[in-house]
């Protein structure tokens, strides 16, 4: 009964600590898919400068550690000028996974879009719309519907990522576990940490789920 009691005790902090993981996953990842349309586009550009620079993006952030960049952002940026210095550890938090994510979720655009037929594109041309109009008027739309699986992924990917904010402390639930088991020395936190984990992972994978058997095109 004594550590159901703890337990029951620890629920409240850790709750809180769910709150900022789904915040910044939330955040994080829509930020990151309106910067991923930009991303993709312009690495589909025929633009040799645009097309460089989006691929160099890309692979930038997909090639080195999110951890190693979160690092950065928030302890090396005010090294190369005291401007740059982030205080807040949530915004630090939310550039660092909203450039990760980025760079993921543009490459998942993109070949959702290269996915369209052909004859879309051609369709757009024989309506005499422009490259801009058909890509956001015919061809994104149909996009869309294929993106929710893997975006889906991304999304709980971030969700499990945002645990390594605990190493600029910010209090997210893996930050709470750890100050909880420090203070008690008891790693059974860790039972109702990761049972939090859990909840928080099956709820967002129904969602998604839902959104994909609704709208999900399959060929």
């Amino acid at each position: 009964m004594d550590t159901i009691e703890r337990m029951i005790k620890w629920i409240p902090p850790l709750l809180s600590g769910a709150r900022v993981t789904i915040s910044l996953t939330i955040l994080s990842v829509s930020a990151g898919l309106v910067l991923s349309l930009f991303l993709a586009l312009g690495k589909m550009s025929k633009n040799i400068f645009i097309n460089k620079s989006c691929s160099a993006y890309i692979f930038f952030f997909r090639g080195t550690p999110l951890l190693m960049q979160l690092y950065f952002i928030y302890f090396g940026l005010p090294m190369i000028s005291t401007a740059l210095t982030i205080n807040n550890r949530f915004v630090a938090a939310f550039i660092a996974f909203g450039l990760n994510s980025a760079a993921y979720c543009a490459e998942i655009i993109r070949a959702a879009i290269q996915s369209i037929d052909k004859g879309q594109f051609e369709a757009g041309k024989a309506l005499r719309l422009s490259y801009a109009q058909t890509m956001f008027l015919i061809i994104i739309p149909q996009s869309i519907r294929r993106l929710i699986p893997p975006v889906g992924n991304e999304f709980i990917m971030v969700l499990k990522d945002a645990s390594l904010v605990s190493i600029i402390a910010l209090t997210d639930i893996t930050k709470q576990t750890r100050s909880i088991q420090s203070s008690t020395a008891s790693s059974l936190v860790y039972i109702p940490a990761m049972i939090l984990y859990l909840i928080i992972t099956a709820v967002f994978s129904f969602i998604f789920h839902k959104m994909e058997k609704k709208y999900s095109v399959y060929l």
